[in-house]
């Protein structure tokens, strides 16, 4: 099977084992399946990756925000900031008790409230640290329900920034 140089470079480039991206293309694979195939294999773009540097790791930084921060709450979300001064990125942390639901339930609703702040992570000010506490009812919330409530506690904060 002739693979053309370009998906071969590609796939190179990224690391990624060619007999597993090969499973991807046949010789009747148009061009532009072969384009997103590297893409795909090139990873995501900087910007839509969300870094080990953007969360909050440490007990002691989810307790400043608890004793120094404001915090607000809504029917699935309970959101708490803490501006801190600096020119670190905007940084979150999420928790997501077992009184929120299974561990499946538990995993989508991060990795949803993950999204929810990548997607705007540019709009929050420097320095800002924001921890994200999921209440039992956010198992049961669609993404776009969270996101609502998201931004509307947000807005009650005044964290986000207009680009």
């Amino acid at each position: 099977m002739a693979v053309p140089s370009s998906i071969v470079a590609a796939i190179a480039a990224a690391n990624v084992s060619f007999r597993r991206a090969s499973r991807f293309i046949s010789p009747a694979t148009p061009r532009l399946n072969s384009l997103r195939l590297a893409a795909i294999a090139s990873g995501p773009l900087p910007l839509e990756r969300f870094p080990a540097a953007a969360r909050l790791r440490e007990t002691r930084e989810f307790l400043a925000v608890r004793a120094e921060g404001r915090m607000v709450q809504g029917r699935y979300l309970r959101m708490s900031v803490l501006r801190r001064p600096g020119e670190d990125p905007a940084r979150i942390g999420i928790v997501t008790s077992r009184r929120v639901g299974g561990a499946v339930q538990r995993n989508r609703v991060r990795r949803r409230l993950r999204e929810i702040f990548r997607v705007r992570r540019a709009q929050f000010p420097a320095g800002l640290w924001l921890v994200v506490v999921a209440k039992p009812g956010a198992a049961g919330a669609g993404f776009g329900e969270l996101r609502e409530e998201w931004l509307r506690l947000a807005g009650r904060l005044s964290i986000l920034r207009d680009l």
